[in-house]
């Protein structure tokens, strides 16, 4: 089967969306399917062997000019071909482009807008090529923020689209009037054009269900699924500090503030033994003032000297920095809709505490590997986490049961083989048998 699967790279951070695109385009390859991961804006960061095309569609510097210049919306091939050069895109982004929804509302509803929108030659040039050169048996999308190229797509090539929803709403909520509103009406008019939506989680299909105004029954539940080779069972010292760590975006809306709070309870507390606290992720400057904040804080109640910040972490520095952890915690503000570090904790034995909302209850419950408490609560975090210092019988048992969870039905292997069958359905092949599947949950959001 051939397969073109269109990426939107996230500038220069590791992006669990980028993540998830590349390990399910090399679970597809190794099984001998023949799959273009094609991306767009800038190229995929990724920390394990990047499978992605070298060539990039709807580059970030070319998409950017064309919406401030209308020069550049005729510009030749021959000057965009050069503004779509990878290595030059990905300079421009590790020097700090906003990503920022505030800054980006008539960008976004441009894009959204597809062949109508001021990026109408990139958006024809993606499909001459894919129609021309291509000619795949089915297109997916990696989030709905591409659903626009669905329409112009669907009437060259007769394939089934396919689209992932990939936590879109936590980035259109934050568009301003009177983007916002515009934004929002032309996402559900392009949804119109996707044969089938892919969510992680039931939570999830729910909620987009409703935010795009699409049949329930038009969006399958396919969980991430890890490449498991290099985890290892966390640590077990005796002598070591109770750790506790945090692996994602040094962002508020990650809510590392809370965890933060948290642990200055936790370390106030002289009946508890030594605990630390262990962060990791992708600093954007523009939060450099959030993260200083936050430090300030545990300066001020004397527990810096246990708090530290290892920076953005590559698979071996991720998989070292699971292995000295007891419990994780990412306390979300938002409903998270894919959870990707908290599989990661699992593979490595590592127990989690998070927020009772999103998709954190519905897989806490599917793999008994942790606990949920009240979301935006530092006390509730503290008290969850101190479960665990009080018992430390229960890390070697909630993270076994979440291992054992990911091992069973969270790998890359079982989640290329449940997006083939999808394939295959739409594609006029075997059905696909989603006799398993639960029942859809109801939305807590």
């Amino acid at each position: 089967m051939k397969i073109a699967y269109i990426a939107a790279g996230a500038a220069n951070m590791y992006c669990g969306s980028c993540l998830h695109d590349n390990t399910l385009a090399a679970a597809l390859l190794r099984r001998g399917e023949e799959i273009l991961l094609i991306p767009t804006y800038t190229p995929l960061r990724t920390d394990e062997p990047n499978v992605s095309q070298r060539r990039l569609f709807l580059g970030g510097i070319n998409v950017y000019l064309q919406q401030k210049s209308a020069l550049f919306r005729h510009t030749p091939r021959l000057l965009d071909r050069w503004l779509d050069e990878p290595r030059l895109v990905s300079w421009l982004a590790s020097r700090g482009i906003s990503t920022k929804a505030e800054d980006l509302g008539d960008l976004t509803v441009s894009m959204l807008e597809g062949e109508h929108g001021h990026q109408h030659k990139e958006v024809a040039r993606l499909v001459d090529w894919l129609a021309n050169h291509v000619r795949p048996n089915v297109i997916h999308l990696s989030n709905t923020m591409l659903a626009a190229l669905a329409e112009p797509i669907r009437r060259r090539m007769n394939v089934p689209i396919v689209c992932s929803l990939s936590g879109e709403d936590i980035f259109l909520e934050k568009l301003v009037a009177p983007h916002y509103s515009r934004a929002h009406k032309l996402l559900k008019q392009d949804a119109r054009h996707i044969d089938r939506f892919v969510a992680l989680n039931r939570y999830y299909a729910e909620f987009m269900s409703d935010y795009l105004a699409v049949d329930r029954r038009r969006i399958e539940v396919i969980p991430h699924g890890l490449h498991l080779d290099g985890y290892i069972t966390r640590r077990n010292s005796e002598t070591a500090p109770f750790t506790i760590g945090y692996l994602a975006r040094i962002d508020p809306d990650k809510g590392l503030h809370h965890l933060v709070d948290a642990f200055r309870m936790l370390a106030s507390d002289d009946r508890l033994p030594p605990i630390r606290l262990r962060v990791a992720g992708y600093l954007d400057r523009s939060f450099r003032g959030y993260l200083d904040e936050l430090e300030s804080r545990l300066k001020a109640d004397g527990c810096y000297d246990r708090f530290e910040y290892v920076g953005e972490v590559d698979r071996a520095q991720k998989l070292a920095f699971l292995g000295t952890l007891d419990v994780m915690s990412v306390p979300t503000v938002y409903h998270e809709s894919k959870g990707l570090s908290i599989l990661e904790a699992w593979a490595a034995a590592v127990p989690v505490v998070l927020p009772a909302h999103g998709a954190f209850p519905e897989m806490v419950e599917d793999t008994g590997g942790g606990i949920v408490c009240q979301p935006e609560s530092p006390t509730a975090l503290a008290a969850g986490i101190r479960r665990f210092i009080e018992q430390p019988e229960l890390i070697q048992r909630y993270g076994s049961q979440g291992q054992r969870a990911v091992h069973d039905r969270y790998t890359d292997d079982i989640m290329a083989e449940n997006t083939l069958q999808l394939y295959r359905e739409l594609t006029g092949g075997e059905p696909a048998d989603r006799s398993s599947e639960p029942p859809p949950a109801a939305s807590n959001r």
